[in-house]
């Protein structure tokens, strides 16, 4: 594996920090801000907001640019944005720098996502690309918990500042080992834009929001439900979420090491996994000890299906592949803004935590509808009589 694949999962590790530390500095930041803490609570929003409309724009603004400049730029104004948060006294400036951090971020990860794909072979890329995501699962389990131990002893500003610090070694790695030139064949905004007319993709787009969405209508409310419903104490709820993430590390790992082989496959057990565990939680949500085994199994099968959606809409893309996986990077954010405000509602009118579960066991058939569906299609469009691989091959996508 090229070293550069790892030198951007660094990159998404520093920049996913970000995205995730809010949840444990919320407190801290609202009596700092003199704001309320619902208030306080926009700013992860605006961050939520600012990644849906990033990917798509930049990957067009930044098409014709050599992939280590847009993403040297990108990590630029992502520091910079940072630096500001770390100094300004108001909460709309700081307001501000969330969006337009959170706008380059979306752009870092559409453009790293085709850039990793590009690096190596093809029957590797569900595992370069589970080593990018990666970096947004460890800033789960470390970036977290790091980000919000800083916060408590040196103050939430002290935590932007070493987001800064971080990515700016991210940068030195992309200045070093990501290639520079521009590609061999610019890309063709007409081209791009006339692979998004492809009906299978906008049916893998569907796939990525419900799969995210399903599992995060339960993951955004899971400290919630264990205060609540399970009983288990404050002091105990960061350990079951570093429980969750470490089964997300193991299931985006081994997803990424059969994708390629076998996408569909990986697909169907993990929504499977998703709807069935899922249902569980919501029937045994007071058992503390099958509610943490259930939050490791929601993890593991969550993030195995990440390598998948991804690499399947590269392999779709063909030859016009940045537009496409910046749309599906927005594809996970819609999950990710949808799911979590679906549980909202249901908790708003008074169904409790466990109906944030039952909400991701429907989420989860209505995806598992739409891989059936698109594995159907994909055997349709097969000559008939032959056995073929997943996906075909980037050389035949070319041909």
């Amino acid at each position: 594996m090229p070293f550069a694949v790892y030198i951007l999962g660094l990159s998404i590790f520093a920049q996913g920090t970000s995205e995730l530390m809010l949840s444990g500095l919320l407190t801290d930041m609202a009596a700092d801000l003199g704001v309320s803490i619902p208030r306080a609570g926009l700013l992860i929003s605006a961050f939520a907001l600012g990644m849906l409309v990033g990917a798509p724009v930049l990957a067009v603004v930044t098409l014709r640019w050599s992939r280590r400049t847009a993403l040297l730029a990108f990590l630029g104004v992502f520091i910079a944005a940072h630096v500001v948060a770390a100094l300004t006294p108001g909460y709309w400036v700081l307001f501000g720098t969330r969006v337009v951090g959170a706008f380059v971020y979306a752009g870092f990860w559409a453009v790293a996502a085709t850039t990793a794909l590009s690096l190596v072979p093809d029957n590797v890329r569900g595992k370069a690309m589970s080593i990018v995501a990666g970096g947004l699962t460890v800033a789960t389990i470390v970036g977290l918990p790091a980000g919000t131990m800083i916060g408590q002893h040196l103050g939430w500003r002290a935590a932007f500042w070493a987001v800064a610090v971080l990515s700016a070694l991210a940068m030195a790695g992309v200045a070093g080992k990501i290639p520079g030139g521009r590609p061999a064949e610019v890309p063709d905004l007409r081209r791009e834009l006339r692979t998004m007319i492809n009906p299978r993709l906008w049916l893998s787009y569907s796939t990525t929001a419900l799969c995210t969405g399903a599992l995060l209508v339960t993951f955004a409310y899971l400290g919630a439900l264990l205060a609540r419903t399970t009983g288990i104490a404050e002091s105990w709820i960061p350990l079951v979420l570093t429980v969750y993430g470490v089964g997300a590390l193991i299931g985006i790992t081994v997803g990424g090491r059969t994708a390629d082989a076998h996408p569909f496959r990986v697909l169907t057990i993990g929504a499977t996994g998703l709807i069935l565990f899922s249902a569980i939680l919501a029937l045994t949500a007071t058992l503390p000890v099958p509610v943490v085994i259930l939050v490791f199994l929601l993890g593991a099968f969550g993030f195995a299906m990440n390598p998948a959606l991804n690499t399947r809409v590269f392999a779709l893309a063909g030859n016009a592949p940045t537009l496409a996986t910046a749309v599906n990077f927005s594809s996970f954010n819609v999950g990710i803004t949808v799911g979590p405000w679906l549980g909202g509602l249901a908790i708003d009118g008074g169904l409790g935590s466990p109906s944030v579960a039952w909400i991701g066991a429907v989420l989860g058939v209505a995806a598992l509808a739409t891989i059936v569906w698109a594995a159907a299609l994909h055997r349709r469009a097969q000559p008939s009589g032959t056995v073929v691989p997943a996906e075909r091959t980037m050389a035949e996508l070319h041909a």
